[in-house]
């Protein structure tokens, strides 16, 4: 075993720093940006377009539990939860259940889902999303529901594919700026 000796002209320092940190967000813009998603659920809509709207809610959910799990804990995914609920007048209850497990299953998974870039999160976010669609339709079953079509699913996928967007629009303003006057 001979030691190789590293030429750290060639070591790429962007490479291992490429994400930008974030500052703390503020509690009123966690709070505002969940009633946001929320006011884009209530949203009435009709068919097709009811189907593929993703749950805004859920999404602004998982961003907080990912990003600054601190600023979001489970009591305030339970009450958006029981908002959902009303809206729906459904079950009380079981929008919140999914919710807490989605910031579960965020907060065991978040250093994970970090190290990929947004467009790289798509597929786990989409596993998160259909597990928590799958919890849903149990729920309803379990309350004497049909079982719903393959469409159901659509919204998990849509959820997915406006997650890069999503969590580009709520980390914008915690952007660090540059400053002139530094080195």
């Amino acid at each position: 075993m001979s030691l190789k000796i590293i030429d750290e002209s060639k070591i790429n320092p962007k490479k291992y720093i490429s994400k930008d940190m974030l500052a703390p967000a503020k509690s009123w813009y966690v709070i505002a940006s969940l009633v946001a998603a929320l006011i884009l659920n209530f949203v009435p809509l009709q068919s097709f377009a009811l189907a593929m709207r993703p749950d805004f809610a859920a999404l602004v959910i998982l961003y907080w539990a990912i990003n600054q799990p601190q600023r979001l804990g489970m009591s305030l995914a339970f009450c958006a939860g029981l908002m959902m609920d009303v809206h729906h007048t459904s079950v009380l209850g079981h929008h919140a259940l999914v919710y807490c497990v989605i910031v579960y299953i965020a907060s065991i998974f978040r250093r994970r889902i970090n190290v990929f870039s947004l467009v790289q999160q798509i597929p786990q976010i989409c596993v998160i999303l259909l597990i928590m669609q799958s919890i849903l339709i149990v729920i309803e079953l379990l309350g004497g529901a049909n079982l719903p079509g393959w469409h159901y699913y659509l919204k998990s996928l849509s959820g997915a594919i406006v997650w890069p967007i999503v969590a580009f629009l709520l980390s914008y303003p915690l952007k660090h700026r540059s400053n002139p006057d530094a080195l």
